[in-house]
């Protein structure tokens, strides 16, 4: 099972601006010393050594999953954020081209399809997308956002055959199971399980933890206890977790609690706030992985989710 991130902001788009661009370059510069650029080598050497926040970006796009499973060879994604045309570009100079395309909502606000209108697959004939999702207004959301004054093409412009699901139990696609699970959002908010064998993967954005997650009973056991991957919402601080209640996010450390308490053994820091820097975000994880120590926490690999990151499982 191959999981790659399209998109890992939440809210809305936020592409690097120039200023960041330069302030980075002028931090870089500062480091510099002449015996760093004397050979290929040391060239190496000193971008290796630059934090990761300087040498790369986290992303801007907003939440977009892709996930293929070794015995299935359509492609399953997870929310249409801006990330999703990212990967309608990617899937065009693929060949073979993917000819089937399972798109799971975790629910219908903006920042999780803004990515539809610009999906390169949707227009060709040769394609068949299937959309997914508790909601009953599935099919009424999509073709909703696709609508004057919103957007100038219609749903129905997109030569794909298109298949709207509204999803009542799981579902089984060559041997892979997708199972949902309502989570605590405004509006509500549905995560996916996906089991392959004896592989496992969680994608949960949009939750606002609370006890009850926590709690041992048996639907919350055989849902989340043991988990290979989690990709989860954790947006916010602590403190800024609670200045914002009942926004429908979580805070890092939380997150953690969460992962441990449900010995789930990878957790992936998702849904990245708008108004982060990439330092900002690069100090969280690691202050994820400082709590982690002070907690004694053991057996959970904390990552922080970026565009371009791809996850073996």
């Amino acid at each position: 099972m191959k999981v790659y991130f399209w998109g890992v902001r939440g809210s809305i788009p936020a592409p690097q601006l120039p200023s960041q661009l330069r302030s980075k370059i002028s931090a870089i510069l500062e480091r510099l010393n002449p015996e760093d650029i004397s050979s290929p080598e040391n060239r190496e050497k000193f971008l290796a050594d630059l934090p990761p926040w300087l040498f790369g970006t986290v992303g801007g796009n907003t939440p977009c999953i892709s996930v293929r499973c070794g015995a299935l060879k359509d492609l399953i994604v997870f929310d249409a954020g801006s990330g999703l045309r990212e990967l309608g570009i990617a899937e065009s100079k693929k060949k073979p081209k993917t000819l089937k395309y399972h798109i799971f909502f975790s629910h219908f606000h903006w920042d999780h399809l803004q990515g539809l209108p610009f999906f390169n697959p949707c227009y060709d004939p040769s394609v068949t997308v299937d959309f997914y999702s508790p909601m009953k207004n599935l099919e009424t959301a999509l073709h909703g956002q696709m609508t004057s004054p919103y957007f100038p093409v219609h749903m129905e412009s997109m030569g794909a055959s298109k298949i709207f699901h509204t999803l009542e139990e799981p579902v089984n696609f060559a041997g892979v199971e997708i199972c949902f699970r309502k989570m605590n959002h405004p509006g509500d908010s549905y995560s996916y399980k996906i089991r392959e064998g004896e592989r496992s993967f969680i994608f949960a954005t949009d939750t606002e933890l609370s006890t009850s997650d926590f709690e041992k009973t048996e639907e919350n056991v055989a849902y989340f206890d043991g988990a290979d991957c989690i990709v989860l919402d954790s947006q916010y601080t602590l403190g800024e977790a609670i200045e914002k209640y009942n926004w429908g996010h979580s805070a890092f450390s939380l997150a953690v609690d969460f992962a441990a308490n449900w010995r789930i053994r990878q957790l992936v820091l998702y849904h990245h706030d708008p108004t982060y820097d990439d330092r900002k975000l690069f100090n969280i994880i690691q202050s994820a992985r400082w709590y982690m120590e002070r907690m004694n926490i053991k057996g959970v690999e904390v990552v922080l989710a970026m565009e371009g990151m791809e996850l073996n499982l």
